[in-house]
């Protein structure tokens, strides 16, 4: 099985709505009071959203099967929906789709990334090279108040000469090959 990461399409968003409700449901529990989680993945997928994925976001697909999303906003630097199907979590689908963006970042000359973790995935961004600690609270398109912690990665946008870079070595393809066995039940 090969991970393959590309552009979302509109035709991408059903699949793209189904895995954010999923990963949240399955991964922020815990970390969220009830009434939030369910406030958060409520409702129908809507147009907006629909040109939202296919303006900013990508999937990871393995065997055409979308598995993974995650958003770069070019013009700010922003990451935000890293999500992975819960079948999938634990085999480094979201690490892949983290490096994928970052890689388009720095090839067009972005010098940082930004986002709002969810309290649950803080480690997995700080194992990516992201910092921040303090809390904050994210105000989501759709009303809802969360609670976050805002981090930051530098990015290296120039090589030292004759050195490969990360963003020569990934392809629209991805050249990252995570194990991609499911979890055990």
């Amino acid at each position: 099985m090969e991970l393959f990461i590309r552009k979302a399409e509109r035709e991408d968003a059903i699949a793209v709505w189904d895995i954010r409700n999923a990963a949240i449901l399955a991964q922020c529990t815990g970390h969220y009071p009830e009434e939030q989680l369910s406030a958060w993945t409520a409702g129908e997928m809507t147009d907006a959203f629909a040109e939202t994925v296919a303006k900013h976001w990508y999937v990871a697909t393995v065997d055409g099967s979308v598995v993974g999303t995650g958003l770069l906003d070019c013009s700010t630097g922003q990451v935000d929906a890293i999500f992975v199907r819960p079948d999938r979590m634990g085999c480094g689908v979201g690490r892949a789709i983290l490096a994928h963006l970052e890689c388009l970042a720095a090839k067009i000359g972005l010098r940082r990334l930004t986002l709002d973790s969810t309290l649950n995935a803080a480690p997995f961004y700080r194992q990516c090279g992201f910092v921040g600690d303090q809390r904050s609270v994210y105000e989501s398109p759709r009303g809802i108040s969360l609670a976050c912690i805002p981090m930051v990665k530098q990015l290296v946008t120039s090589p030292i000469a004759g050195e490969q870079t990360d963003a020569d070595e990934t392809s629209a393809s991805s050249s990252l090959k995570p194990k991609l066995t499911p979890r055990s039940p």
